[in-house]
């Protein structure tokens, strides 16, 4: 898409972008964690309906508990169930990291990647000790 640019009677056209995109701008820490943390939150959602799913076959003593226990010791659902605790535990510490931005701390440039760093490595640790406890 293109504007133009007029100067006296002559236009000339100047290709440019209408509007900020993925090709303008680099990948960044900050945008890389807001959109992760819309994502998580969107599949921490998900995941907790299967949760609710899973927890009311147990009660009503349906059949389809069977099949879901077959799924969550399956390696898939190995996999599903780590995924889904780092996606909760991630979002629970940025949301954490969030609550302190809402508080007016943090703002510094340095301090918002240094948050976001200690986010990333909290997130991995206390889904490492998750699953290497139970």
């Amino acid at each position: 898409m293109t504007s133009s640019h007029r100067s006296g009677a002559r236009t000339t056209p100047i290709s440019r972008p209408l509007s900020p995109h993925l090709q303008v701008y680099q990948p960044q820490l900050t945008s890389v964690m807001s959109i992760m943390h819309r994502i998580t939150g969107v599949f921490s959602f998900l995941g907790s309906l299967l949760l609710l799913l899973w927890l009311m076959t147990l009660a009503w003593e349906l059949p389809l508990f069977g099949l879901l226990q077959v799924l969550v010791h399956s390696t898939l659902g190995q996999v599903l169930l780590f995924l889904w605790s780092l996606g909760l535990v991630y979002h629970l510490c940025n949301g954490i990291r969030h609550l302190f931005w809402d508080a007016g701390i943090g703002f510094e440039l340095k301090q918002i990647y240094k948050s976001g760093y200690v986010v990333l490595a909290a997130s991995l640790f206390l889904t490492s000790l998750i699953w290497l406890t139970r």
